[in-house]
């Protein structure tokens, strides 16, 4: 889980997720709309891989990148168990 916290700690990597939240993109689509160098966001990419945030799917030369829901889901579960629900009402004794 520390790999997912430390993917997260990047604001270029949060964009990236944001993105990929909306619909798949390839990784030109994501270099358009996050201001960093292509080289750069090879690494933000590898990172978000190796925390399996994200899953990539390569067809010829285009590689076609994706939120891996089910550790997002894991992810929010975790912070639910460590924050509590936000949306929880407290009540007082």
């Amino acid at each position: 889980m520390s790999d997912v916290y430390q993917a997260l700690s990047s604001p270029v990597r949060r964009k990236i997720l944001s993105l990929l939240k909306e619909r798949d993109m390839s990784a030109g689509e994501v270099a358009e709309r996050v201001d960093v160098a292509k080289s750069t966001l090879s690494g933000h990419f590898n990172i978000l891989k190796n925390a399996n945030l994200i899953i990539s799917n390569k067809t010829g030369t285009t590689v076609t990148y994706s939120i891996n829901t089910s550790v997002v889901e894991d992810l929010l579960s975790h912070m639910f168990e460590l924050f509590g629900n936000p949306n929880a009402v407290i009540r007082e004794k």
